[in-house]
């Protein structure tokens, strides 16, 4: 089975322009989200997708520089961009992946794959309590396709296996149960504001020169570090509609 990772980013972030790539540690924010990507285990490849406006010419360039396959779609139909880019790659699974998680969880993600390995479904479904900005999602080809068929409304073609959530009991799917050492939900990873660049910047500084640095040491830094969770803290989350 092939497993592609399709990472969706652009330069067009309204509350944070430009922010897959801006610095982070002695690199950026776009190179932590791909190489740690590519630390998963089983995973053919990983993509970058991002739009066909010329504000993410800078992205193709990058990826370009850094020999990482980069495809370009719809800036707003998010849904049809990993479609396309999923069926151009031949791509069984996808794990979805946003450019605004530069400390996603590769080790998860290795389980998540474990778990629709044992119990082949459509789509995988994990229960909440995990920090923003460390979940992939996982998602069959075949599920994909059906939800670009089906959702129509604008929250689908955003988000984009939004449908399938709103409908799981159309699709088959394998339940999945986080690690107990990630369940803190009030901790934001994640890249939005400014206030999360300087929490991002701050695990960077705490783990210099290790993009790679696992999600759990992240997780314990941040659970000791309370002055660095209260700069987001308050942060929340744009609502879907």
């Amino acid at each position: 089975m092939n497993y592609t990772v399709i990472i969706q980013a652009r330069m067009g972030s309204t509350r944070l322009p430009g922010k897959v790539l801006m610095p982070l540690g002695d690199t950026n924010i776009l190179d932590y989200v791909v190489s740690r990507c590519q630390k998963i285990q089983k995973v053919a490849q990983v993509i970058v997708a991002t739009s066909i406006l010329n504000q993410d010419n800078e992205i193709e360039k990058w990826c370009a520089l850094n020999n990482v396959s980069c495809f370009r779609g719809s800036e707003e139909d998010v849904l049809a961009r990993y479609y396309e880019c999923a069926k151009k790659y031949q791509a069984d699974y996808i794990l979805r992946v946003t450019s605004d998680c530069p400390f996603v969880d590769y080790d998860l993600a290795d389980m998540m794959i474990e778990a629709m390995i044992a119990n082949p479904s459509e789509v995988l479904l994990y229960e909440e309590g995990l920090p923003r900005g460390l979940a992939v999602e996982v998602i069959s080809f075949v599920a994909l396709e059906k939800v670009h068929m089906m959702g129509k409304e604008t929250r689908h073609r955003e988000h984009v296996t939004y449908y399938a959530y709103e409908n799981i009991k159309s699709f088959t799917h394998v339940p999945f149960k986080l690690p107990q050492h990630l369940k803190h939900p009030q901790l934001r990873i994640t890249l939005d504001t400014p206030e999360d660049y300087l929490v991002c910047q701050a695990i960077a500084k705490e783990f210099f020169n290790n993009k790679i640095v696992s999600s759990s040491e992240v997780v314990d830094f941040l659970l000791r570090s309370p002055e660095i969770t209260r700069i987001n803290a308050h942060i929340e989350q744009k609502p879907v509609i």
